[in-house]
């Protein structure tokens, strides 16, 4: 049985782990991906937990009794490590043919760190992970954004073919030209006859046009709408 101060102690250690994964978790909530406040709360309470049990739970049956055998105090920790990826994968998401939810991923994964240093009472290291993740969140991604240009206007195109294997030389065009597609539905409206609807963005609008021109060799092509990113 742990003693009551150390029990305060250890609870300290938990509260903080919530602290700080909500913290992360706030700045995935407000840019609305999958996986927000309440799962990074969870995944950091949950491994300071773990970590604390692994560390304290089990005193009674290890050596730090009198006649008793020695346990590893971090072999529950150590699972957390390679368990949280399966929460991660719940994350990742495939949109059309990109792949989306990779960052939120790896913020559970760094997240459950974040909970691990806290239950093992190391507050300095945790507040400054999770600042770093902030950041590689937050400023980074901003800077990311930039560089690739995700502020262009994103377009939605719909495509009449005589076969759904244009649709693949299509989406080759668009991929030479560095273009980011969103997710593409198909059906078929007559005999020989299909319709692709998809959404495409580029750095400039000036590459989507030209893209277009090139999809207009290979097929019937209407603009939809246009709209700006997010």
């Amino acid at each position: 049985m742990i003693d009551l101060p150390l029990q305060l102690d250890l609870s300290l250690r938990l509260v903080i782990a919530a602290a700080l994964g909500l913290a992360i978790g706030f700045e995935r909530e407000i840019h609305g991906h999958p996986a927000g406040l309440r799962t990074h709360m969870l995944v950091a309470v949950g491994s300071g937990l773990f970590t604390v049990l692994s560390a304290y739970g089990f005193r009674e049956v290890s050596g730090a009794v009198p006649n008793t055998a020695p346990i590893d105090p971090t072999r529950i920790a150590a699972q957390i490590v390679s368990g949280i990826g399966f929460l991660g994968a719940g994350a990742i998401l495939k949109d059309g043919i990109v792949i989306r939810g990779l960052t939120t991923a790896a913020s559970l994964w760094a997240t459950s760190a974040v909970g691990m240093a806290a239950g093992a009472g190391e507050y300095i290291i945790a507040v400054v992970a999770s600042a770093t993740i902030l950041v590689s969140l937050w400023p980074i991604n901003a800077l990311a954004e930039r560089l690739h240009g995700t502020a262009a206007p994103a377009v939605q195109l719909r495509l009449s073919m005589d076969r759904l294997e244009v649709l693949g030389e299509v989406t080759g065009v668009l991929v030479s030209r560095r273009l980011e597609i969103g997710q593409i539905s198909t059906q078929r409206v007559g005999k020989n006859a299909y319709q692709a609807d998809l959404s495409i963005r580029g750095r400039t609008p000036s590459a989507i046009s030209s893209a277009i021109e090139a999809i207009d060799a290979i097929a019937g092509v209407d603009i939809i709408t246009t709209t700006q990113a997010d």
